[in-house]
């Protein structure tokens, strides 16, 4: 039986995350498998990989064949080169220590790459973002500059408006005031001075009959 190492499928469309399985190699793709092994999540900027290097070397050794994208799968993880670092151990070539000392420092060189990536990718965010806020905050400081005119606008109107309405009314007080002062020297008669004598003069002769 041809045993290979794959990639078995799971999650939603454009949602997909992948275990690594051990399979027979006539089983349909996301059939039935031996055992899994390790998942592979591809979603996220930094590629999410878990692998048991010991289960994952222990099938390597009975002969199981991973597939390309499960060999590069091992290869970043350091599963191909502990593998390799065996073989110098059984030929005699290195010890045991030496063997787990080099693979330490090549995990530990790994993880630095890894988060001197997570650095960057975390910079390259920081960086968006803030380019973002400031954006939005430009578009913010127009839009309030664009209400405080509009009101600066209406407010003035308003006052134009009222302006208006007072003149209109003090010329309408106006135009009552003219209108009554005329209509009130109509009814009051003017006195003369010859209206005065004549006035005089009767009652001086009816004062001299009174006396006759």
């Amino acid at each position: 039986m041809a045993v290979k190492i794959r990639l078995h499928r799971q999650g939603r469309k454009k949602t997909a995350y992948y275990f690594i399985v051990v399979a027979d190699s006539r089983s349909p793709r996301d059939g039935r498998f031996i055992e899994r092994i390790g998942s592979y999540n591809p979603m996220p900027k930094v590629h999410q990989i878990d692998v048991d290097i010991d289960k994952a070397l222990d099938w390597l050794s009975k002969g199981a064949i991973p597939t390309k994208t499960v060999r590069s799968i091992f290869s970043q993880k350091g599963v191909l080169y502990k593998k390799h670092l065996l073989r110098g151990v059984n030929l005699g070539i290195l010890t045991m220590e030496d063997a787990d000392k080099k693979f330490a420092e090549y995990l530990q060189s790994k993880a630095d790459i890894i988060n001197v990536k997570l650095n960057s990718i975390q910079t390259k965010l920081d960086k968006e973002s803030k380019a973002t806020l400031e954006r939005e905050a430009r578009v913010n400081e127009l839009r309030a500059k664009k209400i405080m005119e509009k009101r600066q606008k209406a407010m003035t109107k308003a006052q134009a408006a009222a302006a208006e309405g007072i003149e209109e009314e003090a010329e309408e007080v106006v135009s009552d005031v003219e209108e009554t002062s005329t209509s009130g020297g109509e009814e009051t008669p003017e006195v003369t001075a010859e209206d005065t004598t004549e006035e005089n003069s009767e009652e001086a002769a009816e004062g001299t009959a009174e006396k006759a």
